[in-house]
């Protein structure tokens, strides 16, 4: 299992914006689709956005939709995350999944460590 790494989080005042990023910790040999996840406190993971293994593709959960926008790194299997407009609801750790393959989290057996988002009104 590839170890993933997540960044870039912390706190931020309403309406600020945060570009997290997600890299493996090894060496990856072929680029896979990748996602982000994220769980607020009291609630279940849920998706947030995906990009295909191109970067051709990206899919947003509705309500992050014209707010966030996913991206893929110059290195092989790495994503970012830029985040505008932030709202305190989108207070939550964030994680990565590689490779991507359903908007259902429990599908999932590997989760990072994650990074804290947390959004201040």
């Amino acid at each position: 299992q590839v170890q993933l790494v997540e960044s870039g989080g912390g706190l931020v005042q309403a309406g600020g914006s945060l570009r997290l990023s997600c890299a493996p910790s090894g060496r990856t040999f072929s680029n896979y689709a990748m996602g982000w996840f994220r769980q607020a406190p009291g609630k279940e993971r849920e998706f947030v956005a995906a990009i295909d293994r191109t970067g051709d593709r990206e899919y947003y959960a509705d309500s992050m939709k014209g707010r966030f926008t996913i991206s893929r790194g110059n290195a092989k299997n790495t994503v970012h995350l830029q985040m505008n407009s932030l709202k305190p609801e989108d207070t939550a750790v964030y994680y990565c999944v590689l490779p991507y393959t359903t908007q259902v989290a429990n599908e999932y057996d590997y989760w990072g460590q994650g990074t804290q988002v947390t959004v201040s009104s």
